[in-house]
């Protein structure tokens, strides 16, 4: 049997604004709704379903790119003067860290959830 993530839900204040933040920053397709909710596709068949919450508890969401893909969604992070840091605690500002042979960098979504970029998985290296 093969087990693999499908969908996960991202409790959020606006679901509208973060959700179209995320498809923004990475490049991806606008959200589409289902049912109540706000669904973020990504390539590997995984989708992230925005849902409107009271408050937000900030989890961690990572997201595996190609070298290609990195500099335009890092450009992007730039772009629209978004703070990224270099470790998940946040104490390396304005750093891109080279974990593994790879890239990668963290920063908040507008709910306060700690977002990752990284180019390859950890231990690979």
């Amino acid at each position: 049997m093969a087990v693999r993530l499908n969908h996960t839900i991202v409790h959020s204040r606006q679901p509208e604004r973060s959700s179209a933040f995320l498809a923004r920053i990475l490049g991806l397709p606008e959200p589409v709704p289902f049912a109540h909710f706000l669904t973020v596709a990504l390539d590997n068949g995984v989708s992230l379903d925005y849902d409107q919450a009271a408050e937000v508890r900030a989890q961690h969401y990572a997201f595996l790119v190609d070298d290609d893909d990195f500099d335009p969604i890092f450009g992007r992070v730039q772009a629209e003067g978004i703070p990224f840091y270099a470790d998940p605690g946040h104490s390396r500002p304005d750093e891109v860290n080279r974990r593994d042979g790879g890239r990668g960098f963290y920063f908040p979504d507008p709910d306060g959830h700690n977002l990752e970029v990284l180019t390859r998985p950890y231990g690979s290296g």
